[in-house]
């Protein structure tokens, strides 16, 4: 009898061939998606999470080779984050110790907080493309129907030397969590479809107020959520705090799927004791 703690006989091939199946396979189930989400920092992450778990087919777009944007950090390095009242009631639900630094205002670990949060999404179902970033959209009869797509290495390397074209995705809805730069609704905006004035400076007690108001569709097929929705109006900027992200993510998920929950003002602030139970729970 073998050992059964030596590992199983496998040569380089198939490894070769068990990555690239898998990764084909799924890329042509979501060649054609409900909902292409770009973006996946805290926002882009809580909206495909939320749309996931309401039994739609969610595509998460990320340029960068790790998940979580600026939510593994604070600001200046320091890998702590904040949320303000009423969003600790999301990260409580993710299971993520927070600590009371003043009345409203929680303190997490970045890393903790990230993480959960993104295991929490692929729990759901989200599927993701990293190391992909959006060259342009799709637009048919004025609707927007689906993304553009590309290595993002290939926007590295010098024009002279290459020439890579990119690959189609068809989707029912674009949702844009790319933060600052908004680059799903700046691909409308190169051709006049929409301004883009860009965010405004930063002012916490504002910002992320406006910013969950804001959330929501710009042009028809494609929504805005985070610090796409400040870029797209104008808003003013809010710096290391994040409870604005997971809310705004969360209320882009509502208007997408038709749901209601308190987050998107539809019901009134839960309790502690009854926040839990109007969370959307993850599977």
């Amino acid at each position: 009898m073998g050992d059964e703690r030596q590992f199983s006989r496998t040569t380089e091939k198939d490894v070769t061939r068990a990555i690239l199946r898998s990764f084909a396979e799924e890329l042509d189930d979501y060649a054609d998606s409900d909902v292409v989400t770009v973006g996946a920092g805290p926002s882009g992450l809580m909206a495909a999470r939320e749309l996931a778990n309401a039994g739609k087919r969610v595509l998460l777009i990320e340029r960068n080779n790790y998940l979580g944007g600026g939510f593994w950090l604070g600001g200046y390095l320091m890998n702590k984050v904040t949320v303000r009242a009423p969003a600790h009631h999301i990260l409580d639900d993710l299971g993520v110790p927070l600590k009371k630094a003043q009345e409203g205002l929680y303190v997490a670990d970045g890393p903790h907080a990230c993480s959960k949060l993104i295991a929490s999404a692929c729990d759901a179902g989200v599927r993701v493309l990293n190391m992909t970033q959006i060259d342009d959209l799709v637009v048919r009869d004025g609707r927007v129907s689906g993304v553009v797509v590309n290595w993002t290495p290939v926007e590295a390397l010098p024009r002279q030397i290459t020439c890579v074209d990119p690959i189609a995705l068809e989707t029912q809805v674009v949702l844009d969590a790319t933060g600052h730069d908004a680059v799903a609704v700046a691909a409308l905006e190169r051709r006049g479809l929409i301004e883009l004035p860009g965010c405004g400076t930063m002012w916490v007690e504002g910002s992320e107020d406006a910013v969950v108001a804001h959330t929501g569709e710009v042009f028809p097929g494609l929504h805005v959520c985070g610090m796409s929705v400040a870029s797209v109006y104008g808003l003013p900027r809010m710096g290391p705090t994040f409870g604005a992200m997971l809310m705004s993510g969360w209320k882009a998920a509502c208007a997408i799927a038709d749901l209601s929950c308190w987050c998107c003002g539809d019901e009134a602030v839960p309790t502690e004791e009854v926040a839990h139970e109007q969370l959307v729970p993850a599977k």
